[in-house]
């Protein structure tokens, strides 16, 4: 499901129960300087993660002071994030001239301890090849380092390397429970692009060998992920970031399946094997 850019005015993109992907949650609040916004969302433990700006942060009386250190786009600086538990009441107040903050959420239903993520604690990835058009980065907010720590919720976010290019490639799901081959997990990604007027190519493929779906997606659109194989690709000339939301059934980690026509292809691609790795 591809929903395009819109002003959600602080509301959920994503809410709690959605029919596409009830395993995730995805709100985008802007703020301005002082502002303040205040959620809970019961059967959810979501990670606050400013887009640009900086926020402080306060889970249920647990301070964390000045989170965020990005200006003008997801490109200048690194992510940093919070994690807030299960249903707890969380408050963000901007202390930069503006923020724009993704809470990303994943359904549980036990309660953990609230904690930040700054840039020390980031897992980086980077894989691929400019032969091979899959050159990507990927910087794990809440990934292997979190673990023990968070209950079913991933977060990264993923960049092409270059100017276009493909990502999530060769052709990859996982919407069915059956380990040790595959593990149910929704996905939501956001979409940015630099130049801002980039845009680029969701591809959803529900069954091997068959015709499938494509979104055009630009900058700020949010893609649901319920269902079968999920390649991305980026215009020429341009480069694409997303924002990534992976909420699992019945574990944390991820084990993706590869669409076996095109599964040869792990052999060829630099670095694939060790990204796999880091989603397990």
């Amino acid at each position: 499901m591809h929903i395009p850019p819109y002003d959600n005015q602080n509301l959920p993109i994503v809410d709690a129960g959605n029919s596409c992907v009830p395993l995730n949650y995805f709100n985008i609040v802007n703020l301005r300087r002082g502002e303040a916004f205040d959620y809970r969302v019961p059967g959810y433990e979501t990670c606050i993660v400013p887009a640009t700006g900086t926020v402080d942060v306060e889970v249920e009386g647990v301070g964390f002071a000045a989170l965020g250190n990005r200006g003008a786009d997801v490109w200048d600086g690194e992510p940093e994030g919070v994690y807030v538990p299960v249903g707890a009441r969380a408050r963000m107040v901007c202390i930069s001239d503006r923020a724009e903050v993704f809470v990303a959420g994943a359904a549980f239903d036990r309660v953990f301890e609230p904690f930040e993520v700054r840039v020390a604690d980031l897992d980086l990835v980077q894989y691929g090849s400019d032969e091979t058009k899959t050159h990507r980065k990927i910087k794990h907010i809440l990934g292997q380092k979190q673990a023990g720590r968070v209950g079913r919720l991933l977060v990264s976010e993923l960049f092409t390397v270059g100017a276009g290019g493909w990502s999530g490639f060769p052709s990859h799901k996982h919407d069915t429970d059956r380990l040790p081959v595959e593990t149910r997990h929704d996905e939501t990604y956001n979409f940015r692009f630099r130049p801002r007027h980039g845009s680029g190519l969701q591809m959803l493929q529900r069954e091997d060998g068959r015709p499938g779906d494509a979104y055009h997606v630009v900058n700020g659109s949010t893609v649901c992920i319920d269902k079968g194989y999920h390649p991305c690709c980026v215009l020429p000339g341009y480069e694409m970031y997303y924002f990534t939301i992976l909420g699992g059934l019945s574990q944390r980690p991820l084990v993706q399946y590869f669409q076996p026509s095109h599964a040869d292809q792990i052999e060829t691609i630099p670095g694939i094997k060790d990204m796999i790795a880091k989603f397990a």
